[in-house]
């Protein structure tokens, strides 16, 4: 009887202790739970911005080149809402936006400040065949192959809070530079960023590397 009265005794002591500290842990993730609610809901908006600044686009596009006599069949989007991907085709250029709405909380490293727990809608040059389902954590690793060939394009990331200003990462740009952008004019501005980006460039023809010769023999 003993035993059971001071096993009961060392329980009681501790309770106080772990309903403590998991206080904590449930604040601070309830906390995060909330950041992510709010992140995921100001992306959403946000992209559906973006479409309409898409549709916009193409239109001016459309008139633009066709007065100049150029075929405007191959300028055009398509955007699957269920699926949070988008695909826009300007003439020889293809550009996909994801954003992954659906999976779990994720945050920004920030240099001088602590992470900031954000939204992302990612531009990636080309038509993505692993994303046609959209972006979910189960392919995001796909992001690392894509970065890494340098087909990413930019992010935006979206904080929680509306007052803070989105951020802009225009992947090529020395130590992913960042852009600050408030969320109004957050759609607008990545959109034409990612446009101009990809659009001032151009394709070069495949040739033998130069280490590689060619004989006759």
């Amino acid at each position: 009887m003993s035993g059971n009265f001071n096993d009961l005794e060392i329980t009681t002591r501790k309770s106080p202790v772990i309903q403590e500290r998991i206080g904590l842990v449930s604040g601070v993730m309830y906390k995060q739970f909330l950041d992510y609610q709010q992140s995921n809901n100001n992306t959403a908006i946000i992209f559906d911005k973006l479409i309409e600044n898409m549709a916009l686009t193409v239109e001016y596009l459309k008139k633009s080149f066709s007065s100049r006599g150029i075929p405007s069949e191959n300028i055009y989007y398509n955007y699957d809402k269920s699926k949070h991907i988008a695909l826009l085709n300007i003439l020889w250029h293809t550009i996909t936006f994801a954003s992954n709405l659906k999976g779990k909380p994720k945050a920004l490293p920030r240099e001088k400040e602590p992470p900031i727990l954000t939204g992302r809608i990612i531009a990636i040059k080309g038509s993505i065949p692993e994303l046609k389902n959209g972006l979910t954590d189960e392919n995001e690793h796909k992001l690392f192959d894509l970065e890494a060939a340098s087909m990413a394009v930019a992010s935006l990331y979206v904080p929680a809070d509306i007052t803070t200003k989105a951020i802009i990462r225009i992947h090529h740009l020395i130590g992913n530079q960042e852009l600050y952008i408030n969320q109004m004019e957050a759609p607008r501005e990545f959109l034409l960023k990612v446009i101009e980006n990809v659009c001032a460039g151009g394709n070069y023809h495949q040739e033998f590397p130069k280490e590689r010769t060619i004989t006759n023999f």
